[in-house]
């Protein structure tokens, strides 16, 4: 287990191709269908797939990704947490989700904070970037309260994002 984060309450570790139900859980909630997208993934397969030529080739392309988080107490998977390169955005950014059953409990802000800290702190990016639909409340309350700034709309696959950043020069 390759742990890159550790806060007070939760682990931040890479994931592996043994996490693949929890992909199955995770990408097929409503919250991230609605938010995120639909990504397909109904069976282990797609979610071995997934985890190899999406998430595990960013850790071996960029040096950093999406992390499981989970409850350092237990061990329970609750969420992903972490930093991507997107193609269409200047500097890297904040992604994140969490199971239904742990929203509500600041496992997000925390998992976010510490992440956005590691992005500054360990690679010394002075920006950090996030997404979020205009309508997603949740994400925008969290962003704000972490000292993002709204910047500016951007178009992705026929849909408006708000792009919000954080930094020096953001």
């Amino acid at each position: 287990m390759s742990i890159i984060l550790e806060t007070e309450r939760l682990v931040l570790r890479k994931f592996s191709i043994n996490d693949a139900q929890f992909i199955v859980e995770l990408l097929n909630t409503p919250t991230w269908k609605q938010y995120i997208g639909d990504r397909g993934i109904q069976t282990i397969a797609e979610a071995n797939n997934y985890l190899v030529k999406v998430i595990l080739m960013n850790y071996a392309i960029n040096g950093f990704g999406l992390y499981m988080v989970e409850l350092k107490e237990s061990g329970q998977a609750v969420g992903m947490c972490g930093l991507l390169k997107r193609e269409y955005l200047t500097h890297a950014d904040l992604g994140y989700a969490l199971l239904p059953q742990f929203e509500g409990n600041g496992y997000a802000s925390e998992a976010a904070l510490a992440t956005v800290n590691y992005a500054f702190n360990v690679f010394g990016w002075p920006v950090v970037a996030a997404i979020t639909q205009p309508d997603n409340q949740r994400s925008v309350n969290l962003l704000t309260k972490l000292g993002f700034i709204y910047t500016k709309p951007v178009w992705v696959d026929g849909r408006e994002l708000d792009l919000y950043t954080k930094g020096s020069n953001a």
